[in-house]
């Protein structure tokens, strides 16, 4: 019979009057999960995703880094440093959450925000890292306004070779990592090209296990709804495994792909890397 944990506890129901009640909850740990959304996003990008690892017997959170959403006024003025310090401090939040077991934390990370997810796990312990579309800039102008760096850096040429990890801060991380990596491509990315992705296939050397996807016929955005539903179900498929794998039958059955409707990228802000 699993176990379970039980809390007794005083409700109160009128000014003066109050009952006694237990609460009953799963003995086990459940893992979380992290998404961070890209340049341009913000969470709702993620919402329904979320709900279906949800379903996995996973706490997730999903939230808005600065200079996007209800912060958009700061989106010249945010820089690395500062939108870093947003995902340190969800991270935070999510583990402090009751029943979140702080050794089986997830970060999924779509383009800007896979590069910070990456570098998150120098600070964080980080169990599974998935990376879509992941972005990489120069380590030089850490704290500038990010909207700045391709001015200030010639990222197109920057991202058509391949980069040592040794002299970037994000491969240095992936290079240092040793949990579960997911490195997910767009066939058709104008702004993140193949290059980028080998960097990142190729600093990751310390990974206890390495997976690979391809999404055919998808651009950065994944404008299309097919790339939405593939990526989804890579997504769902792979953390399915995970978390498998961690608590070997005791994750529910994945919900239907219906739980999971694709979710259209903004179209005020194109996210570009």
């Amino acid at each position: 019979m699993p176990t379970t944990l039980e809390e007794v506890v005083s409700i109160e129901v009128a000014a003066d009057e109050r009952v006694r009640g237990t609460f009953v909850a799963p003995g086990t740990l459940m893992p979380g999960v992290l998404f961070v959304h890209g340049w341009g996003g913000s969470q709702e990008q993620y919402l329904a995703r979320a709900r279906a690892v949800a379903s996995l017997g996973c706490v997730c959170l999903a939230f808005d880094l600065r200079g996007h959403a209800e912060n958009r006024p700061q989106f010249g003025t945010v820089s690395r440093s500062t939108n870093l310090r947003d995902v340190e401090a969800a991270y935070d939040r999510l583990v402090a959450r009751r029943y979140v077991d702080r050794n089986a934390i997830a970060v999924i990370g779509s383009s800007y925000g896979g590069y910070l997810a990456s570098i998150l796990t120098t600070m964080r312990p980080v169990r599974w890292l998935g990376l879509r579309a992941p972005a990489l800039y120069m380590d030089s102008g850490w704290e500038l306004p990010k909207l700045q760096l391709r001015k200030e850096q010639d990222l197109v040429t920057y991202r058509s070779s391949l980069v040592p990890a040794e002299t970037n801060r994000a491969l240095r991380a992936c290079q240092a990592f040793d949990g579960d990596m997911l490195l997910i491509e767009s066939e058709f990315d104008e702004t993140i090209p193949a290059a980028v992705l080998a960097s990142y296939r190729q600093a990751a050397t310390r990974t206890r296990s390495l997976t690979f996807r391809c999404i055919k016929g998808a651009d950065h955005g994944l404008t299309s709804e097919d790339s939405q539903r593939a990526y989804t179900t890579v997504l769902l498929g792979w953390l399915k495994e995970m978390v498998s794998g961690a608590r070997v039958g005791q994750v529910p059955a994945a919900a239907p792909e219906t739980a999971a409707q694709p979710e259209t990228p903004p179209q005020t802000i194109r996210e570009d890397g």
